[in-house]
């Protein structure tokens, strides 16, 4: 059964929104998860380390506000507002980077490359994903795994690469389906459809 060309442009509208959404509350999530945790990891900190667990703290405070400036601009979804997002983002990499977070690394890659994807620069957007997905196996975030995988299809399929694309969704649904996220699991699914 073929669509018309106005309900594809809907879906397609659809599945942007989700997508766009699903970023927002992934990013929100982590930032949450990481400020919660941070109190009893600096309990834990022994007398000998606190020179260097200072800096180490001060960079990642740095991380967490570009980070959540990302957020911020990100939401506003003007191609301007994506663009400082990036930079915001791009910044923040590179200070996670320094604490060796590759959680937050792998997430801010993520974040990077859907902007890219948004702005239409796919070549770009691939490399960032690219970057992510051994950084979220190594820490075993098959979510974040599988959200990546889903992007990176998303990126092949617009490209026309149908092929590559069922490639990386088939990788990303069995993902889905273990982390028992029903959202990712249904775009997926509609991807590969």
């Amino acid at each position: 059964m073929e669509r018309s060309v106005k309900s594809q442009g809907l879906c397609w509208c659809w599945l942007a929104k989700v997508t766009r959404h699903s970023l927002i509350f992934l990013l929100s999530a982590v930032l949450l998860s990481e400020s919660v945790g941070a109190t009893q990891r600096n309990q834990r900190l022994q007398i000998a380390q606190q020179p260097e667990n200072t800096q180490q703290n001060a960079t990642r405070a740095a991380a967490e506000k570009l980070t959540q400036e990302g957020v911020q601009l990100f939401q506003q979804g003007t191609a301007e507002s994506l663009r400082q997002a990036r930079d915001k983002w791009l910044e923040a990499l590179k200070l996670w980077q320094q604490v060796d977070d590759k959680r937050q690394q792998a997430f801010t890659l993520l974040g990077i490359g859907f902007v890219y994807d948004s702005l239409g620069e796919k070549q770009e957007a691939l490399k960032y994903y690219n970057q992510a997905l051994p950084l979220y196996r190594a820490v075993e975030d098959r979510g974040g795994e599988a959200t990546t995988l889903n992007n990176i299809g998303s990126v092949y399929d617009s490209l026309g690469e149908k092929q590559e694309a069922l490639k990386y969704y088939n990788q990303a649904l069995p993902l889905y389906r273990a982390v028992e996220d029903r959202g990712g699991e249904a775009t997926t699914l509609n991807n590969i459809g």
